[in-house]
C-alpha cells in the first residue's frame, strides 16, 4: 500500500520556491522592504564583530587589559544581535544572509586589515563605525514603524540601545586624548 498522495492532491498544493509562504499579515512588499533594511544591518554587525575582534586580538599598549576586555564584551554584544535580527526576518517571511560573500555584498562597514593600529585609532574607528550603525538602525526603526512592523522596530530599539552603550564607552575613552 502506497502512502503517497494522489497526483491531483499534490498539484493542488501551492509551491513557493526560494521563499517562505506568507506567514504574516504585513504583506509581501512590506516584508521585502523590512528585509532590505535589516539585512544590511546584520551584514554590518558581522563586519563590526570581526573588526572588534581583530582589534581585541591585536591590541597592545599600557591599557591592554582594559581595552582587551572591553572589545571582547562589545564583540559579544554585536554578535548576539545578528541571530535575533536574522530570525526576525525569517519569522516575518523574508530571507536573510546566506554566506560570507552575501555579508560582503551588503556590508557598509569597511574591513580593517591594517597592521599595527594604535589603540587610540582602534577606538576612533570603532566609535565611527558604531555611530554609522546607530544612524542606520534609527532609519530601519522608522521604516519598520511606517510598514506596521512594531515588533521588528522594538527589537531594533533594543539593539540600538546596545549600540549607544558601545558609543558611550568608546567616546569616554577618547576623552583621555584631550
Amino acid at each position: 500500500m502506497s502512502t503517497a498522495e494522489p497526483r491531483s492532491a499534490q498539484s493542488a498544493k501551492p509551491s513557493i520556491p526560494g521563499a517562505l509562504a506568507e506567514v504574516t499579515d504585513l504583506g509581501v512588499s512590506n516584508v521585502s522592504a523590512i528585509a532590505e533594511a535589516v539585512n544590511p544591518l546584520i551584514a554590518d554587525a558581522f563586519a563590526l564583530y570581526v573588526k572588534t575582534k581583530n582589534f581585541h586580538w591585536h591590541l597592545s599598549g599600557p591599557r591592554f587589559r582594559d581595552y582587551h576586555l572591553l572589545f571582547d564584551e562589545q564583540a559579544g554584544s554585536i554578535l548576539d544581535s545578528t541571530d535575533v535580527l536574522a530570525e526576525r526576518v525569517r519569522k516575518i517571511g523574508g530571507t536573510t544572509l546566506r554566506s560570507i560573500d552575501h555579508i560582503h555584498r551588503l556590508q557598509r562597514i569597511p574591513d580593517d586589515n591594517e597592521d599595527n593600529v594604535p589603540a587610540s585609532e582602534m577606538i576612533r574607528r570603532l566609535l565611527n563605525d558604531n555611530r554609522q550603525i546607530a544612524e542606520r538602525q534609527r532609519a530601519a526603526i522608522e521604516l519598520c514603524d511606517s510598514r506596521g512592523d512594531s515588533p521588528t522596530g522594538n527589537i531594533l530599539q533594543d539593539i540600538l540601545d546596545q549600540t549607544e552603550r558601545r558609543i558611550w564607552f568608546l567616546f569616554e575613552l577618547t576623552q583621555d586624548d584631550r
